[in-house]
């Protein structure tokens, strides 16, 4: 496969996980600006979302507060912003026309319908109400695609950059996520293990669909080190870092494998998997989680910069 090829199936998944994951973000961002206690520090979850977005500075080139319509407008519909929603699925868009036969009918027409139909909504209609209805859409379509391409694709090659697309993305996210719950959004003020401790943690868990199975493998209620080990070590979660590490090293083998030769991006991802699959979380707050999530964040982007040297380059 050309490696151009290549590039453009890993950054169509990029981009799709990517929109996908600001749905999610964007919702339990809402939800917890809700809550009554946030009015002792407002703006601070929207503020959080620009964070774990790594859009803050962007952001505040273009606008002076982080207010929600702001926020909203800037991850969501801004073109300006190549992280917004709206950009992510016009890129994914434009890369699948570049690679049309390299793709399947069904994930070729979920992406076209689902930018025809973006470029078509306005976002003076989505305000208030209709912000969750355009959310919840966005998530439908993201994993309607994600669906089509395991269900519709041949095991080759070109699933493979896909796939690797897809969890260098999500272990990213759910990184992000879990870093800007434990240093921004708990009020300097607020009790650790209080309500809105409680209530925040619940959101985050609900952000990557995992509340429900929290619970299912958790039966001593919500308990910040508990969230951080289900999030980081649990192979069960498949939006943990340790499931997404485990999937970018098995698309990596079956490439090297594929194409008969093995490169520094397959040493760092078994490496990175073999630390994570047999960690503690003991291990992770004794390291202190902050600095531990920022360095798996800077060698998730390292390992994204080293497969581009291998393959997409």
């Amino acid at each position: 496969m050309l490696s151009r090829t290549a590039d453009n199936l890993y950054w169509i998944a990029r981009y799709m996980e990517r929109a996908e994951n600001l749905s999610r973000i964007l919702r339990v961002t809402d939800r917890l600006s809700l809550m009554p206690e946030s009015a002792e520090g407002v703006g601070n979850e929207w503020h959080s979302t620009l964070v774990v977005s790594d859009c803050e500075e962007g952001f505040y080139e273009k606008y002076d507060e982080a207010t929600p319509e702001n926020v909203i407008s800037y991850l969501a519909f801004d073109p300006d912003n190549p992280s917004s929603i709206r950009s992510c699925i016009e890129a994914a868009r434009r890369n699948a026309r570049s690679v049309r036969t390299a793709l399947t009918s069904e994930q070729w027409e979920c992406l076209n319908s689902t930018w025809l139909e973006l470029s078509r909504l306005k976002e003076s209609r989505l305000r208030g109400g209709g912000l969750h209805g355009f959310l919840d859409w966005v998530k439908e379509r993201t994993l309607m695609f994600h669906g089509g391409t395991v269900a519709t694709m041949l095991r080759r090659d070109s699933f493979h950059f896909m796939q690797l697309g897809t969890f260098i993305e999500r272990g990213d996210n759910t990184a992000r996520i879990l870093d800007v719950k434990y240093h921004v959004l708990l009020p300097d003020n607020a009790e650790v293990g209080g309500g809105l401790d409680y209530y925040q943690w619940a959101s985050i868990l609900r952000a990557v669909s995992g509340y429900r199975s929290y619970h299912a493998l958790y039966k001593d209620g919500i308990k910040p080190w508990l969230v951080a080990e289900f999030l980081i070590m649990r192979e069960e979660m498949p939006r943990s870092l340790v499931a997404c590490t485990a999937q970018v090293k098995e698309c990596l083998d079956d490439l090297a494998e594929e194409y008969g030769q093995r490169h520094e991006s397959h040493r760092m991802a078994g490496r990175r998997y073999s630390q994570l699959r047999f960690g503690k979380v003991d291990d992770v707050f004794g390291q202190g989680l902050h600095d531990f999530l920022e360095q798996f964040i800077e060698q998730n982007n390292k390992l994204g910069e080293e497969i581009a040297r291998s393959y997409l380059m």
